[in-house]
């Protein structure tokens, strides 16, 4: 029970503090409709390309949400001290980053459904496969939440946190399947391709958003949880070894 509440309390005061202020919530919301006008726009083709294109602005929309907030939340918690003192509380780190982590999901799992919603409004969404679109959701957001958590203990400043941030963000967009099909990339970045988190849950999308997923669901959903695994353990040791050793 003293673990369920800390976890809360933790979670609470984060989501008042840093997601549920006024400019956070209204760049959550126009973002993603930036992202959605500007890929309508640049496909130049009818409302009947609004599907194509969603699978890549809910991906984009969960990855740069994620990342963004968290990256500067943890990174500035770290410069004024409070992150060290959340650091004795007697919980398990897990329980405690987890926490932390919690706001950054809940934020990239509501700018999914922004450009969802959009495109009831202008295009027939009825074939999405919702069990596997939400499992799609869910897990690229924890993946991107935890990537950007690996971010923010790695570096000192914001500054440092974003460009790295970008490091990661920007060739996922074009290496994932986001927009065009790993098979059409040059043969030497392939390989690189299938070492990003985003190109499975691109392909859980896709599957989820009209059925063009190139590899079976259950594989995308297996090595995106893996991912998740292995960038939350990643992040706790970097933890350990700057703050607890």
């Amino acid at each position: 029970m003293n673990t369920l509440t800390a976890f809360w309390n933790i979670f609470v005061k984060d989501m008042r503090t840093y997601y549920l202020k006024p400019p956070n919530v209204s760049w959550g919301i126009i973002f993603p409709l930036a992202w959605t006008g500007m890929f309508f726009i640049r496909s130049g083709s009818g409302l009947e390309s609004i599907p194509a294109l969603l699978p890549g602005l809910v991906a984009i929309s969960i990855l740069f949400g994620t990342t963004s907030m968290l990256s500067v939340t943890v990174t500035f918690e770290k410069k004024n001290r409070s992150f060290e003192r959340l650091l004795l509380a007697p919980i398990s780190l897990n329980v405690l980053m987890l926490a932390k982590t919690g706001g950054a999901i809940v934020f990239g799992v509501i700018n999914a459904f922004i450009p969802v919603i959009m495109a009831v409004f202008f295009a027939d969404v009825s074939g999405i496969f919702w069990t596997v679109f939400l499992a799609a959701v869910f897990f690229i957001a924890v993946a991107s939440t935890f990537l950007g958590l690996f971010i923010a203990v790695s570096v000192s400043e914001v500054f440092e946190a974003q460009t790295f941030s970008n490091f990661f963000r920007f060739p996922m967009i074009f290496l994932c399947g986001l927009f065009f099909p790993i098979s059409r990339l040059p043969w030497l970045l392939r390989p690189i391709s299938f070492c990003l988190p985003l190109t499975y849950g691109a392909d859980l999308l896709h599957g989820a958003i009209g059925g063009g997923n190139t590899m079976p669901l259950l594989l995308d959903l297996g090595l995106l949880l893996l991912f998740c695994t292995a960038l939350f353990a990643a992040s706790l040791w970097n933890i350990r070894r700057k703050w607890i050793a």
